[in-house]
């Protein structure tokens, strides 16, 4: 992995933001050139996930070498570490799964060049609702206690990421109306942002909510990510190796590609009324778009046109010392934790219901 944090600069990002995933684009291009093979393939990806349905990939495209190590961890992964970060997760997985929505989301909507694709291709703003739960399903999936075990789902998800991203990039190409000035459509660059924003950007969150983060755990809670990253197609150098290298990383990525867009205020807008449609809280409209505008701080919700009146010094006050509290529960069985959380998920969201 990468050494020198040096090479975030303007002339490395920028060969990045050329680069989309080529094996997987490849492969893409294969299955796309034969309508009874793209068939194939969409049946496969909306298939149940499992060790048996992986192999099943395998033998009906066989020879493409990144689906048959699709199941292979990288050789810099730390088992024992990727499991503390899973721990973690189940133990905050209800708030990390907030602010998913109040932060990690929009903060990618500020990137206007790679927010584009998602705007291009309307599947954010008219289907909010079902891509935010396929969104959501993925990382329940991938941060689960099993998730990279045979019985797991993990490696399959990834996949199935890694191949999406192509099929978005092939498609939005078709449509004559991508600019290439703003990069490939999920290029590089793009996706380590947004795999920033799972990460270090969540852990962000949580000390901006009073929860009290051991620097062990946040290692390992982003070590699952630089997995995860990995197998979802991120170039190796692009994967920062600890918590320095990814905050350099995410300011560079920020400074070059943060600015106002009318389609990243949209994309926000779809989800703010998602957010509100779904609250169940006592938490007024005003108290959760409070909550968004301090989390993503002033300068960022304002270039996404997120308006509501400061969130009241008490309450914020409360929230905090409500988690810091909260940090000190004992851990209890974090598999237990886990799947009741995920079930409680799951009855929330009934559409889930389709793909499980």
């Amino acid at each position: 992995m990468m050494t020198d944090h040096r090479i975030y600069n303007d002339e490395f990002l920028d060969a990045k933001r050329l680069l989309g995933d080529v094996p997987a684009d490849e492969f893409i291009k294969h299955v796309f050139a034969d309508p009874e093979r793209k068939k194939q393939l969409q049946q496969w990806m909306s298939g149940k996930s499992g060790t048996e349905h992986l192999n099943l990939l395998k033998a009906t495209f066989p020879g493409f070498t990144f689906i048959d190590k699709a199941a292979e961890l990288p050789p810099w992964a730390e088992p024992k570490l990727m499991n503390a970060g899973s721990i973690f997760f189940a133990r905050h997985s209800e708030i990390i799964m907030s602010l998913l929505g109040l932060l990690s989301l929009p903060y990618c909507y500020t990137a206007a060049n790679g927010a584009m694709v998602l705007y291009l291709s309307e599947l954010i703003r008219k289907q909010t609702t079902k891509r935010l739960y396929d969104t959501a399903v993925f990382v329940w999936e991938v941060m689960g206690p099993d998730a990279f075990s045979e019985d797991g789902k993990a490696f399959e998800e990834a996949l199935k990421v890694r191949i999406m991203h192509a099929a978005v990039r092939y498609y939005t190409l078709q449509m004559d109306k991508w600019d290439y000035s703003w990069g490939l459509p999920v290029n590089q660059e793009d996706m380590a942002g947004t795999n920033l924003s799972f990460s270090l950007i969540v852990i962000r969150g949580l000390r901006m909510l009073g929860y009290s983060v051991s620097q062990t755990d946040q290692a390992a809670f982003m070590h699952a990510w630089a997995v995860i990253g990995y197998l979802t197609g991120l170039n190796q150098d692009l994967i920062p190796q600890n918590t320095k290298m990814a905050q350099q990383l995410d300011s560079a990525i920020k400074k070059r590609q943060f600015s106002i867009s009318t389609h990243g205020q949209e994309l926000t807008q779809s989800l703010k009324e998602h957010i509100l449609a779904v609250n169940k809280s006592k938490a007024t409209a005003n108290d959760i778009l409070g909550l968004m505008r301090y989390l993503l701080g002033k300068e960022i919700a304002n270039m996404l046109a997120i308006d509501a009146p400061e969130l009241p010094a008490y309450k914020l006050t409360l929230i905090r010392t409500i988690n810091l509290l909260k940090s000190f529960k004992p851990d209890g069985n974090s598999k237990a934790i886990y799947h009741k959380a995920y079930a409680a998920f799951k009855i929330q969201n009934p559409e889930l219901n389709k793909r499980n």
